[in-house]
């Protein structure tokens, strides 16, 4: 059965490297509002809604844990959705609040964003390995070298450093995930796909996704906080649909002036409030969606 969750937690100032930026000096995107929805039969990869600039790269944010877990998987540092347990050491990044505090398993981690069991997680995989996985998995530039000159790639490439991607990569690693041909075991693919939580998008339709946040990052090294970046990525499913027919998401906004709280999370709740109104209009086939587009 599908989980539905909506927690909220506390946001502090630090929690931009938690929510991620542009690689430093950067340019950001100029336009403002919703940047790219993208819409994408699973099956077929057909394009059924394609609006906005689906094509640049900013960083993935909190939504690189969804090909971190695959990878994980893979590679065996990660055994099912409850193991391994970790806990959070004294020192560790814990601006979060308690659900980072104690005890964490691939799903607390998946549901909480915690990202000291990310930067764990990415320590015992390391450079080459993750280089080379997320570069067969298409999931972006595969950048893990961090910040110029600070070798911090290991804790921060994908948050606030030099790992992008674009909606379109979002959308072609989602679609190969759920149809179980990315260049990964079924069985990694598939406990992957089911850490992500559910969301109740009404109308009889369920959201399964990832949200995540991000504040482009000056040459100077400070973040732009009115300026935020938020993506909500995953699939949709609606109650009743013959064949399980699962349509992609992608949706990534840019905040035009300093609003509270994640970007990530505000992009997920607009989204889930205005899917019901997208389903109405998508037409029944499209274009099938290139990797070399």
């Amino acid at each position: 059965m599908a989980r539905i969750t909506g927690t909220a937690l506390a946001v502090l100032v630090l929690t931009v490297l938690a929510l991620g930026a542009l690689a430093p000096g950067a340019a950001a995107p100029a336009q403002a509002g919703a940047l790219c929805t993208m819409v994408i039969e699973s099956a077929s990869r057909a394009v059924l809604l394609e609006e906005g600039d689906c094509a640049v790269r900013v960083t993935p944010a909190s939504t690189f844990k969804v090909p971190l877990a695959a990878i994980g998987y893979e590679e065996g540092v990660l055994s099912d959705a409850h193991a391994p347990v970790w806990t959070w050491a004294k020192g560790e990044v814990d601006w979060g609040g308690d659900p980072w505090r104690g005890d964490v398993d691939p799903m607390h981690w998946m549901d909480y964003s915690v990202v000291w069991y990310s930067q764990r997680m990415a320590r015992q995989l390391g450079h080459a390995v993750l280089e080379q996985r997320t570069r067969a998995l298409g999931f972006g530039n595969a950048d893990f070298s961090g910040d110029p000159g600070q070798d911090n790639g290991l804790e921060r490439a994908w948050i606030a450093s030099s790992l992008t991607v674009s909606a379109r990569e979002q959308a072609l690693f989602l679609t190969g995930l759920l149809n179980r041909t990315l260049p990964l075991s079924e069985g990694a693919q598939a406990q992957a796909e089911a850490l992500l939580p559910a969301h109740d998008a009404g109308e009889g339709w369920t959201l399964t996704g990832k949200p995540g946040g991000a504040y482009p990052q000056r040459a100077d090294g400070s973040f732009d906080r009115s300026r935020g970046f938020g993506w909500f990525v995953g699939w949709a499913e609606a109650k009743g649909e013959e064949n399980g027919r699962r349509l992609v998401f992608v949706r990534l906004v840019q905040d035009e002036t300093r609003e509270r709280g994640s970007p990530g999370r505000r992009a997920r709740a607009a989204f889930l409030e205005e899917w019901p109104a997208i389903a109405k209009r998508l037409p029944a086939d499209g274009p099938p969606l290139s990797s070399k587009d």
